[in-house]
């Protein structure tokens, strides 16, 4: 599993506000190419975003669900991008000082992308959630997803 860190100049509430609203998923999540619709209950467990990967022409249309959703501490999802498979992501933030630390762990559980070898997966994943996490910060410092 890859583990992430990144510290946020945000309130961990700021954070899940980014989070609550599925349309900035495209925001911050690295691959995503768009976003093509939301369920209604988003974020509620078993509530779907329904994206795009990759570069048109060649775009994968996919879903992530929602498994856990336990603001502003914890968010677990199930990531699809078939054929590649899908990917548990877990989100943990946690107060400190003025700001947050956001913890983002991921890994391949279905498809051939768990074949991989975890030496040559791991950080290719690491890479991809550093700029990940950078873009939510981003997203949070700036109040995005406040209504």
């Amino acid at each position: 599993m890859s583990v992430t860190y990144r510290a946020v100049a945000a309130s961990p509430q700021d954070v899940f506000d980014v989070l609550a609203d599925g349309w900035l998923y495209v925001g911050w999540v690295v691959g995503t190419a768009r976003i093509r619709g939301v369920d209604a209950d988003w974020p509620q467990p078993e509530s779907r975003l329904h994206h795009s990967v990759g570069l048109w022409p060649f775009m994968l249309e996919d879903t992530t669900s929602m498994v856990e959703w336990d603001p502003p501490r914890r968010a677990v999802l199930r990531a699809r991008g078939w054929p590649i498979g899908e990917a548990h992501v877990t989100i943990d933030v946690k107060r400190r000082g003025d700001g947050c630390v956001v913890r983002l762990n991921e890994d391949a559980v279905e498809g051939p992308g768990r074949f991989v070898p975890s030496v040559f997966r791991q950080p290719v994943i690491h890479v991809r959630n550093k700029e990940s996490l950078q873009r939510l910060a981003y997203l949070a410092e700036g109040h995005a997803g406040r209504t």
